[in-house]
């Protein structure tokens, strides 16, 4: 998890940041088995905009899950 200076001036934000998205992490780990991710916080967030931060989080997840559970494609020479 990445929440740069640039995005969280106060390191108590960036670490309220880091915690939200850890504990996000963690409830859906069980539907992430064997990948690596890399997560970069574009805009700082608040405890008010929790539940707006957990339904982004949790679309991304899903477009990830679609996009891993597809096969891949083939290519003939």
């Amino acid at each position: 998890m990445i929440v740069g200076k640039k995005t969280a001036h106060l390191s108590v934000s960036r670490n309220y940041m880091r915690r939200v998205l850890r504990e996000l992490f963690r409830a859906q780990q069980d539907q992430l088995a064997g990948l690596d991710l890399v997560v970069r916080t574009q805009q700082a967030f608040e405890r008010k905009h929790y539940s707006a931060v957990k339904q982004e989080f949790g679309q991304l997840l899903d477009k990830l899950r679609r996009r891993n559970s597809q096969p891949p494609e083939t290519v003939v020479e």
